[in-house]
């Protein structure tokens, strides 16, 4: 089953992916990222010398990421270089430079974190994430793994399922994890979150579960990753990741823009008792807030 979405840029496609490519169209790919307006305009022989390999080479790249040959290529290039042109300022796409002030490195930030979010969208399998959505909503219990930047992740879906009522344990340990993972049945789901999908943590635990009869999900930013084959769906982000940024920062908001995506399309499913259980827990923590009465009821405004 496919888990590309044939909308998404060809920008997208390649960095996601990259890894799985012969090294020869590897090398191609970084010609194509370095300069996607350039090579819009370059004939396959250009492209093929740019990046020491021949013209077949270039043709099977083409072919390895969904496109049907060169001129379709440059096609998809030049459309995409055209519908970003206007929203895409050269001086905060670049990286973050040890020259660069804070304030260049604001920008730098937010223009990342802002594009990871805009591209995940744009890429996501909207058909896969609906039967991600029905099977977590009618799963008896569902396991969540993730490990380094990807834990904080899997402990915010943890948090939003167990807000509307639903039963969700995320897990960060090897061994736990493990011992969670088998004891699952066909009734329950796993998550396994990991940016680079080669997580070997993830992957065995995600493993187990599938074992075990558990609908398994998989997180990733790249789709042909060791992740995919133990995963019966998988959710795909679209992070760019650059100096100081590698694996925990524009990957994680990728990341959180999928899970919210996920539990508001459970939420949906369980709208009344979803309700009732968010106006729980939310009377049961309001004692904590400054101002609250005792009863744990918010303070009326007096004006005074």
């Amino acid at each position: 089953m496919s888990t590309e979405n044939p909308d998404a840029s060809p920008l997208v496609k390649i960095r996601s992916l990259l890894p799985g490519l012969a090294r020869a169209e590897q090398r191609v790919a970084k010609v194509v990222l370095d300069n996607p307006a350039t090579v819009a305009h370059r004939s396959i022989t250009e492209v093929a010398e740019a990046a020491g390999t021949s013209e077949t080479t270039v043709t099977r790249f083409c072919k390895a990421i969904g496109v049907g040959g060169y001129p379709e290529l440059r096609i998809a290039l030049a459309a995409d270089t055209a519908r970003t042109a206007a929203r895409t300022d050269r001086d905060l796409g670049g990286d973050i430079g040890p020259a660069d002030d804070l304030r260049q490195v604001v920008g730098k930030v937010a223009f990342a974190d802002a594009r990871a979010v805009e591209e995940t969208a744009e890429q996501l399998n909207v058909e896969t994430l609906q039967q991600v959505v029905e099977a977590v909503a009618g799963a008896g219990r569902v396991d969540v793994y993730g490990f380094g930047a990807s834990a904080f992740v899997a402990f915010d879906l943890q948090q939003k399922l167990h807000r509307i009522g639903r039963t969700c344990f995320a897990w960060n340990d090897t061994h736990i994890a493990l011992t969670s993972a088998a004891v699952l049945t066909d009734a329950d789901v796993a998550v396994g979150i990991s940016h680079t999908g080669s997580t070997s943590e993830t992957v065995e635990a995600l493993r187990v579960a599938k074992d075990h009869g558990a609908t398994t999900v998989a997180l990733t930013n790249f789709p042909r990753s060791p992740i995919s084959e133990v995963a019966d769906h998988v959710l795909t982000t679209a992070a760019r990741e650059t100096t100081f940024r590698s694996g925990a920062m524009a990957s994680r908001i990728a990341q959180l823009t999928v899970i919210d995506c996920l539990f508001i399309g459970v939420a949906q499913r369980h709208v009344e008792s979803a309700k009732t259980a968010l106006e729980a827990t939310y009377d049961a923590v309001s004692g904590h807030r400054l101002g609250a009465r005792p009863d744990g009821r918010r303070r009326r405004e007096t004006g005074k």
